[in-house]
C-alpha cells in the first residue's frame, strides 16, 4: 500500500519522525494525533490542542476556569519549548472554552503568556471538551 502522506522540499514525508515533536513534559495525546508536527523545511509548527492535564499526574488538577487556563497555557509553552522555541514564536492560536463568559479571563491571561504584538487568535465556544475540561488551545509556530 503506497503511503499519502505529502512530501516536502526535502524529500521527506512531512509526517516522518523527524518532524514529529514530542515531548513528556506535556500530556500525551488522547488518541490518533501527534503534540506537534513540524513543516515548511523545520520553519512551521503546528500544536495539537493542549488541555488542562498535568503531565505529571495526567490528571486535571484545577477546577476552574484561569487554573485550567494556566495550566493549559504552560502545556502549550511546553510543547513550544521542545519545538525549539517558545511562546514568542507562536503566530496563531485557537481557543475553545465552555463559556464564553470566561472571555474577558481568557484575555487577561493570555496577556501574561504572550507579549505585543499578540499573535492573532480565535476564540470559539464549545459545547464540551475531552476529559469535561474547560478550555483547550492550540497554536502555530514559527521558528
Amino acid at each position: 500500500m503506497q503511503s499519502t502522506a505529502q512530501i516536502n522540499t526535502a524529500g521527506t514525508p512531512f509526517l516522518a519522525e523527524e518532524n514529529v515533536i514530542f515531548t513528556n513534559k506535556a500530556p500525551l495525546p488522547l488518541g490518533t494525533y501527534s503534540q506537534g508536527i513540524k513543516v515548511s523545511r523545520g520553519q512551521t509548527i503546528y500544536l495539537s490542542a493542549q488541555t488542562p492535564v498535568s503531565a505529571l499526574t495526567n490528571e486535571v488538577l484545577a477546577q476552574d476556569f484561569e487554573g485550567q487556563l494556566r495550566q493549559t497555557l504552560d502545556n502549550l509553552a511546553q510543547m513550544a519549548e521542545a519545538a525549539g522555541g517558545t511562546l514568542a514564536n507562536v503566530v496563531k492560536v485557537t481557543a475553545f472554552i465552555t463559556d464564553l463568559s470566561e472571555f474577558p479571563t481568557l484575555n487577561r491571561v493570555m496577556q501574561e503568556y504572550f507579549t505585543s504584538p499578540y499573535p492573532a487568535r480565535t476564540t470559539a465556544g464549545a459545547s464540551a471538551l475531552a476529559r469535561n475540561t474547560l478550555v483547550a488551545i492550540d497554536a502555530i509556530m514559527v521558528v
